[in-house]
């Protein structure tokens, strides 16, 4: 994982719980045997206090605060007491997954039977009984290997849960005209615990401004020089100036956290922009989000949420990109039909594009990224057949080949939230075109694209993870209570407004 500053730092511990008419040393034996088992995945605290008492939970709960514990897994060594066990959740400020003990051999089924099998059922009612959130496995039951694969998994989701509780979404300027597609009603960050600052495009040019003698440009130049490389660089003169803006975005994020630790921006990147700061912000953006600060364009509010969550899920630099054009024929038939292990259809495949934001590293080197100009503001904003001045700044280039998951999340115009999540991959065909591209597969991406992003009112932008994260994802949705996680569904399972005689 990246060492990002901005996304939380997972600290696991484990509190077991006994039912006191059971033997408690059965939990704590068992729970030995997890943190055993989860050994050199990472750091798991052992809280020695086991829970079969209220009195039993403020104190485990305190210990494992003390220890600097920001996540728990509550393990049900035995039955487990109902009340006390999920008040954990109650009195613990964090995420908590519930676990629970398989059975271990039939020679000890009787001093040695726990019956956290059952145990979990009530566990599952109470955490409910009381609105507690806990996060429970697919199947949440099995041995100390078992649950240590369990934890494994766990961690993205609680680094994501964590993050957003401390999130704020720094914007600039309203959507650009005519991109209703970007509504953002906010009271969906609200509901899931995250800030928001609005402010005025005239607010970021006066601190652009503000920086125009820094004296830390030059080390900024610098390393977009060494980043960019000879071949990269195509407009030195450029970079002092882009340099200047990735200083005053840091400084505001700094300056502008309030109560949080976290930030994104969410900026109007056109079209005044170009001409008002003297180039394109797409490069600076890219940069930010390779340190795990993403910059979504067009005042995108959730697509910037979204690439935090897939940054805190993935723990790698991610982009957000347009849902932009199909495939050509041509292209299908020559580099793409029948030549990867998944038979991809034509309407399996479409481009994903936006104007240079993909960080560097994740552009095919055979595309020769670099930093060019922006083709169609160009054409909008500067004279005919005219040299690119401030339409300079983005960083264009075709995407590596790579898995993916594409998602989003997204608030409806009332303000309730809906998701969707669907894994492929960038296949590694040359695009022939301009801009951060790429060739994306995903399997029934046709139907996907008609049922899901038309039918739902998805807005063209969605969030690329660099990896298959959708298990953690839709638990992380699920956690969040999005009520509406839609995906990819299979050929023959029809979505709910399919023409079954299409």
């Amino acid at each position: 994982m990246a060492n990002f500053e901005n996304i939380p730092d997972v600290k696991l511990g484990i509190i077991a719980v006994s039912r006191d008419c059971f033997i408690i040393s059965l939990s704590e034996k068992r729970r030995a045997a997890i943190v055993k088992a989860f050994g050199n995945k990472g750091s798991l605290y052992e809280a020695k206090t086991t829970v079969e008492n209220e009195k039993d939970m403020l104190k485990a709960v305190e210990e494992v605060k003390n220890a600097g514990c920001n996540a728990l897994v509550v393990f049900l060594g035995n039955f487990g007491p109902e009340t006390p066990e999920t008040e954990i959740a109650q009195y613990f400020d964090g995420p908590c997954m519930f676990v629970a003990a398989a059975e271990e051999s039939g020679k000890d089924m009787i001093n040695g039977r726990g019956d956290a099998y059952c145990g979990m059922l009530n566990c599952s009612y109470n955490l409910n009984l009381r609105h507690l959130k806990g996060i429970i496995p697919e199947y949440p039951v099995g041995t100390a290997d078992d649950i240590a694969t369990m934890i494994e998994e766990f961690i993205p989701v609680a680094r994501a849960v964590i993050g957003l509780k401390s999130l704020k979404v720094i914007t600039f300027g309203p959507r650009p005209q005519d991109f209703f597609a970007c509504n953002a009603p906010i009271r969906g960050l609200y509901d899931i615990g995250v800030e928001v600052e609005e402010n005025s495009e005239l607010d970021l040019l006066v601190a652009y401004r503000e920086h125009k003698d820094d004296k830390r440009i030059q080390s900024v130049v610098d390393d977009m020089a060494k980043e960019l490389g000879m071949e990269g660089n195509n407009y030195p003169d450029m970079l002092p100036r882009m340099a200047q803006f990735e200083l005053t975005l840091l400084d505001w994020a700094e300056a502008h956290k309030g109560s949080r630790k976290y930030v994104v921006f969410a900026d109007k990147c056109w079209p005044a922009f170009p001409k008002e700061f003297g180039f394109e912000p797409c490069y600076v953006n890219s940069r930010l989000a390779s340190r795990g600060i993403p910059v979504a364009c067009e005042v995108d509010i959730y697509g910037a949420l979204s690439e935090y969550i897939g940054t805190c899920v993935s723990g790698e630099s991610v982009t957000l990109l347009d849902i932009n054009n199909s495939v050509p024929q041509d292209i299908y038939d020559s580099d793409i039909k029948g030549k990867f292990s998944y038979d991809y259809k034509l309407n399996d495949t479409f481009m994903g594009f936006h104007c240079g934001n993909t960080p560097f590293c994740r552009l095919a080197k055979n595309s020769k990224p670099g930093v060019k100009y922006q083709l169609i503001q160009h054409r909008l904003l500067e004279p005919k057949d005219s040299e690119p001045d401030f339409t300079r700044g983005t960083l264009e280039g075709d995407i590596a080949a790579s898995k993916i998951t594409f998602f989003r999340l997204q608030a409806r115009p009332d303000g309730t939230l809906q998701s969707y999540i669907a894994q492929g991959e960038i296949l590694p065909v040359a695009t022939r075109s301009f801009g951060g591209i790429g060739v994306f597969a995903i399997p029934e991406m046709g139907r996907f694209y008609r049922h899901v992003l038309i039918s739902k009112q998805y807005p063209h932008h969605g969030a690329v993870a660099f990896s298959h994260v959708g298990k953690a994802l839709y638990t992380l949705f699920q956690y969040l209570g999005v009520g509406d996680i839609a995906y990819n569904q299979p050929a023959g399972v029809l979505y709910k407004d399919e023409n079954p005689f299409a």
